[in-house]
């Protein structure tokens, strides 16, 4: 299987950590040298191992951000 190559170009925020130390985090992240998309996943302390994420571009982070501000919580 080959590597996965990533740069994290910009921590924007933490959703949630564990008491294990891993985090959810927003990231601006650069996979295998292409355009950085933002992405929300979990990474241990030393953001060498990751969980599965999602990774959304400029105009599907805007329209999620649509949904949650019209959402009534």
């Amino acid at each position: 299987m080959a590597e996965i190559k990533y740069e994290i170009i910009e921590t924007i925020g933490v959703v949630a950590e564990t008491s294990k130390g891993w985090s959810k985090e927003l990231n601006l992240i650069s996979w295998n040298d292409r355009d950085a998309k933002y992405d929300i996943r979990d990474w241990s302390p030393d953001h060498e191992k990751m969980g599965k994420g999602i990774t959304l571009s400029k105009e599907e982070l805007e329209k999620l951000k649509e949904i949650l501000n019209n959402m009534d919580i």
